[in-house]
């Protein structure tokens, strides 16, 4: 505090200067609100004006770091102003200093000091007009009410209209902050979704191309090369295809034109037969159902994934893909023969459990993925063989990925509308 009272304000300072040489300069020419001869003048000295206007000019200097000092010690000085001849400048810093404490002092002080300065203006009216019965004596609450009142109730309008524009720029930096988190957020959503679709896309046809071209390698046979080298430029062809779609619907998003056909429940016989081609024994068992297009595209993503993660981990048997619709759920389920701890035939980074999981989630319905005891297939036999004659890995042993996607509600899932 200490500090702060060393060094005030430049503009304070200034008016404390301008205000003790305008009073100086009255005092100079001999100017003054009252004569000598006056009752009220106790000091009728011309020295005796100096003392009120130098303690208030000193109190300009706190009427920011200390504005309720500076009025008490300002209204003491007006107090002794008044006994004497009294100048027009101590008046006129008091009502600065008035207005100042509301201002800039605390808000119990500018709450308090517009209604304490409206009962004195009050008794200065009633009470000198009740005692002398004359309407002069009405003059004395009106430069109560001028010197007091009016300063006060300027300063608490002023501080209110400040209080109110600060109020508002908190909240313009509070909408703003909230628009900047949403749309990080909407961001990284997008990303998230995008990242989800290029996986599901590329990583099918590439883990494809991946194991055929390291038979191609491996096998020094005409006939066993050219059969993997057609599945490679098959899934090289299918896979430029979606990455143009994709790509198309980044670049198109704002055009009139149709959008991109998205894949449907309908294309899963393609796609199973396409795993079929990529060396999978791989079944679809699905019965006609209609869904809303963000399961349809979800449950596609889904199967598309579970193959792709067949083809590179699952041990030699069939794998089955079927799709249920029962009360208001599209039921997914893809089962492989469980491949156990060795090496996958292609390496993968883990994000195709993830991206399904989010899948799912985001529409609201429950995922599992992991190895289960027990038939699963109704095609498989007790002993781990299926009925039609196709081994299914070690007996009562299969992977299984199912996803639970409700089929009435799926406001949750804008992002892959």
């Amino acid at each position: 505090m200490a500090a702060r009272l060393s060094r005030p304000p430049r503009f304070d300072a200034s008016i404390a200067l301008a205000g003790l040489a305008g009073g100086l300069v009255l005092w100079g020419f001999g100017l003054g609100l009252r004569e000598a001869q006056e009752p009220m003048v106790l000091f009728a000295g011309r020295w005796a004006l100096l003392v009120p206007l130098v303690v208030i000019s000193g109190c300009e200097l706190l009427r920011r770091t200390a504005p309720r000092t500076a009025l008490l010690i300002g209204t003491a000085a007006l107090a002794a102003d008044t006994v004497t001849q009294g100048s027009i400048a101590t008046i006129v810093m008091y009502t600065d200093l008035a207005y100042a404490a509301v201002v800039y002092g605390p808000p119990a002080t500018a709450r308090r000091l517009p209604k304490i300065t409206g009962v004195l203006t009050v008794a200065a009216i009633v009470i000198p007009y009740a005692v002398w019965r004359v309407p002069e004596a009405l003059l004395i609450g009106l430069v109560v009410a001028a010197v007091s009142f009016g300063p006060a109730s300027t300063g608490l309008i002023v501080r209110n209209h400040r209080d109110a524009a600060e109020a508002a720029r908190l909240r313009a930096e509070q909408t703003a902050l909230l628009a900047e988190m949403d749309r990080t957020q909407a961001v990284n959503q997008e990303r998230a979704r995008m990242a989800r679709e290029l996986h599901d896309v590329v990583a099918n046809h590439l883990s494809a191309i991946a194991i055929h071209s390291t038979a191609a390698l491996s096998l020094d046979e005409p006939r066993t090369s050219h059969e993997a080298l057609t599945v490679i430029r098959e899934n090289s062809v299918q896979g430029l295809s979606e990455m143009r779609r994709l790509i198309g619907i980044l670049r198109d998003r704002g055009d009139e034109r149709e959008p991109a056909a998205v894949p449907t429940l309908d294309g899963l016989a393609a796609l199973v037969e396409g795993a079929r081609a990529n060396g999978l024994d791989a079944v679809l068992d699905s019965e006609p159902c209609s869904v809303p297009a963000p399961v349809e595209l979800a449950a596609y993503r889904i199967v598309q994934e579970s193959l792709t993660n067949a083809l590179k981990h699952a041990g030699p048997g069939r794998v089955t893909v079927r799709l249920r619709c029962a009360d208001g759920t599209l039921d997914v389920r893809v089962t492989s023969p469980h491949g156990g701890g060795g090496a996958p035939r292609v390496p993968g980074s883990g994000a195709g459990l993830v991206g399904m999981r989010e899948r799912t989630e985001l529409l609201g319905g429950t995922f599992e993925a992991g190895p289960e005891e027990g038939p699963r297939d109704p095609d498989e036999g007790p002993d781990g063989t299926d009925r039609a004659g196709g081994a299914h890995g070690p007996a009562g042993t299969v992977w299984t990925v199912r996803a639970t996607l409700p089929v009435t509600d799926t406001d949750s899932a804008p992002g892959d509308a």
